[in-house]
């Protein structure tokens, strides 16, 4: 907001500089980005009274103008205005004066040959923004010859561009300024209160219709008759122009000036109009929600697609403004009004915020309903316009008519305890000369008497605190108080000593295992993908948002998979090959018992992840479901955890014949398996695409194992090793897994490894059998093996085969 020091100066007493004012907002938490000097930019300017007025004679369009500036001596000017005559008063820049704005020293020249002492000044080259061509005349008459002009333009101010934060929405209007500086330097607080005005009830001229209580808790509706639409008078413009506002007229310029004073947004419709969009005579204003369909043409010339969210402002139920944003063009003040309906209300923060963004439109109302209006003032910013236009308008107050819903002023302050050892833990010391020390009672109490608080004292160092009605939004806990303490007493005179040094930290147990799967999972040549936890709804199982951004992205993920999936067919038809990634996330659904969440770890593989094809004539070699299954087992491996599969077939994207669902120590782990063929030709996916999810939970509890995080060295036998090879045939349905668990088991003690190297099913083999063929390393950490002491033992495994499995041992 920008903030006139010459209007603040009306409102509170100011002993400091521009710069040390702005020094000191800036380190209150009130930001000054910007200081504009204005005196500066007419430095050198005075009154000047055009004598006489000639045309030049060798120019059409110039004159030669004598001119009075007060020395004594009548300076020769030549000007190329059209405005330009004699008997006006106008600035003048002198010789020797710089126009920063136009970046141009005046010096003496000659313009086709007549010479010229001087420049007559625009409006515009001394920086004021303006929709009139040519040089200013003063309006004033009998005008001090050779005085400042900057007076008299309002250029004998200095403008502070100050940025207040989300949370101090009484920091957008002069009056909230005022009140902080006042706080801030102790200075004396001067608002004008605004006076009380007369109210001539005129009965039917008016009534209210508010549809919805809570997104328009308070409106007053005035009606003023024989209004003057005029222009305002100078003070008014230039408070305005150095607000940043562009001057209007004057219905119009007061509801801007007290929305700049007050922070309380108004809007003056012309009553006229608004019978003429209702249709009767009789005015009923509404405040409702739009339609579907219905349409406003707003003050800024465009015509706006409402949506239900927009809160309107109608009459006779016809639409005429959006509410706490901008008015309707069909109702706007013009010259010719002459009555008019004055509207005062609070709207809801939420409802404005809402609406303001559907329509892709913000103004200076919608940024302060948005933060929130001090509900306390409305009344008093309505009685601060009334007085205005009555004064500078001759309006005539006929009838006002009210609608509050607001809770009951005893509400509108609320109380918070407040402790001083809560505020000393919170802030630290505070330096004091060379020491430091603690705050104490009298600082909390001076710096929240100075903000307007009412003070309690309850008991020993601690206060009940009450909040004006103006800070109610902000000051809501505690800690909001503390800030404020802070704030004031000022940031700088805390100490800036550093905690003790703290200890070096670790990572929790959990998060570096999981750091080592990942490790392990890219050491495999897998990719990390990130995906988003949202996808489409349609599963009986998931979890539907209630409020989703788009209808797409409306439920929670209750697994990895499909995510994988997808990325490996957009991988793909980008052109980037096929994808071998793993993901680590959470996944959702919902059972009985209520909504359920856990962590899992899923990957898909399919893609050649040898570099080089040249041995291989250029072509890419299908991964098998042996090589995916060895990516997992080295893993394992890596981790040192052991993991048994066993048959599955439940995941219907999986196939039937190619999956199996992964165990520790009767512990389900998750699932392994190749992709179903009718999905993959669904997809247009290649036919060796291999996927696993894993509870994470569970593979986490098994690396939590003491033997597994300190590793015991064992030690390896020097000695060599004795092999024997035994075959056999074995039922089909007997998975190898269990044979090698029986083989390792009956082994126990010279046993060192076993390994299947052969399997066959064909001619000469049973059916439903096949022939399986393994070889069994044994070996002792203290000798070499005997022949007598290897066959006792690899008998003992023979014989366990043909007792569990009922093998047809071969050899």
């Amino acid at each position: 907001m920008r903030i006139s020091l010459n209007w603040l100066r009306e409102l509170v007493e100011i002993k400091l500089s521009h710069e040390e004012l702005a020094e000191t907002l800036t380190m209150a938490g009130f930001e000054v980005e910007d200081i504009e000097d204005r005196r500066t930019w007419a430095n050198g300017v005075v009154v000047g009274r055009v004598l006489e007025r000639q045309p030049h004679p060798n120019a059409d369009k110039l004159s030669v103008c004598q001119v009075d500036v007060g020395t004594g001596e009548t300076l020769n000017i030549v000007c190329g205005a059209a405005n330009v005559r004699a008997d006006i008063y106008v600035p003048v820049a002198t010789t020797g004066t710089y126009l920063p704005n136009i970046d141009l020293k005046i010096k003496p020249a000659k313009l086709r040959g007549v010479p010229s002492q001087g420049m007559i000044c625009s409006l515009k080259e001394l920086g004021l923004p303006t929709d009139l061509d040519g040089i200013h005349i003063f309006p004033q008459e009998n005008l001090s010859v050779g005085s400042d002009v900057r007076p008299l333009l309002g250029l004998d101010d200095v403008i502070l561009d100050v940025a207040a934060t989300a949370n101090r929405a009484d920091a957008l209007s002069m009056v909230g300024i005022a009140r902080e500086v006042a706080a801030l330097t102790g200075a004396q607080l001067s608002i004008p209160a605004p006076g009380e005005v007369s109210v001539f009830q005129n009965a039917g001229a008016l009534s209210l219709k508010i549809a919805d209580t809570q997104a328009c808790p308070a409106y007053i509706g005035t009606v003023i008759d024989q209004v003057k639409i005029a222009t305002s008078p100078e003070w008014l413009q230039q408070r305005l122009r150095a607000a940043g506002v562009r001057p209007i007229n004057n219905i119009v310029d007061i509801t801007n000036y007290v929305l700049l004073e007050w922070g309380q947004p108004l809007h003056a419709f012309d009553k006229e109009r608004l019978k003429s969009v209702g249709g009767t005579e009789t005015l009923q204003i509404g405040v409702r929600f739009a339609n579907s369909g219905e349409t406003l043409k707003t003050l800024d010339g465009q015509t706006r697609n409402l949506a239900t969210q927009n809160l309107l402002i109608t009459a006779n139920d016809k639409p005429v403004a959006l509410a706490g944003v901008m008015g309707g063009e069909e109702t706007e003040v013009h010259d010719g009004t002459q009555s008019l309906v004055l509207e005062a209300a609070l709207f809801d923060s939420v409802a404005i915020r809402r609406s303001s963004r559907s329509v892709g439109l913000r103004s200076e109302a919608s940024g302060r309903y948005e933060r929130g209006v001090n509900r306390a003032e409305l009344e008093v910013a309505c009685r601060r316009a009334l007085s205005l236009i009555a004064e500078l308008a001759g309006g005539v107050i006929v009838h006002q008519e009210i609608a509050d819903t607001r809770p009951d002023p005893s509400t509108w302050s609320h109380s918070i305890s407040l402790r001083l050892d809560k505020v000393n833990d919170v802030l630290g010391p505070v330096i004091l000369g060379e020491d430091t020390g603690e705050l104490v009672a009298e600082d909390v109490e001076r710096i929240l008497t100075a903000l307007g608080c009412q003070l309690t004292a309850t008991e020993e160092k601690s206060w009940n605190v009450t909040v004006p009605p103006y800070r109610y939004r902000d000051l809501e806990r505690e800690i909001d108080l503390i800030e404020e303490v802070a704030r004031l007493y000022g940031y700088d005179r805390f100490c800036d000593t550093l905690p003790d040094k703290a200890e070096a930290g670790y990572l929790p147990l959990d998060q570096e295992l999981t750091r080592k799967l990942r490790a392990a999972l890219r050491a495999e040549g897998l990719t990390e993908l990130i995906q988003y936890s949202l996808v489409k709804p349609g599963n009986s199982r998931q979890i539907v948002l209630s409020n989703p951004l788009f209808a797409e992205y409306s439920a929670l993920r209750t697994d990895l998979l499909s995510g994988l999936i997808d990325a490996f067919q957009y991988n793909l038809e980008q052109g980037n090959g096929s994808l071998n990634g793993f993901e680590i996330g959470r996944i959702f659904w919902q059972e009985e018992e209520g909504l359920l969440e856990k962590d899992a770890i899923a990957g898909i593989m399919g893609g050649d992840r040898t570099i080089g094809k040249w041995s291989k004539g250029g072509k890419e070699q299908p991964m098998t479901w042996f090589e995916a299954k060895g990516i997992l087992e080295s893993v394992f491996q890596e981790l040192g955890i052991q993991v048994e599969y066993q048959p599955d077939c439940r995941d219907a994207r999986l196939h039937p014949g190619r999956t199996a669902s992964l165990w520790i120590r009767g512990t389900s782990l998750g699932v392994f398996g190749q992709l179903h063929p009718q999905l993959r030709r669904d997809k247009d996916l290649p036919e060796s695409v291999y996927l696993f999810q894993l509870d994470l939970n569970v593979l986490l509890d098994a690396l939590d194992q003491d033997e597994i995080l300190i590793p015991a060295f064992k030690a390896y036998s020097t000695y060599p090793a004795s092999d024997r090879d035994i075959a056999f045939f074995a039922p089909v349905k007997i998975s190898v897994a269990d044979i090698e668990k029986a083989i390792t088991k009956a082994g126990t003690g010279l046993l060192e490894s076993v390994e299947m190297f052969d399997e066959y099913r064909g001619e000469n083999v049973p059916q439903g059998q096949r022939s399986l063929a393994f070889r069994l390393v044994y070996r002792a950490g203290d000798r070499t093996l005997t022949d007598t002491e290897v066959e006792p033992v690899h008998n003992k495994v023979r014989e366990a085969l043909v007792e569990k499995f009922g093998v047809n041992l071969r050899s």
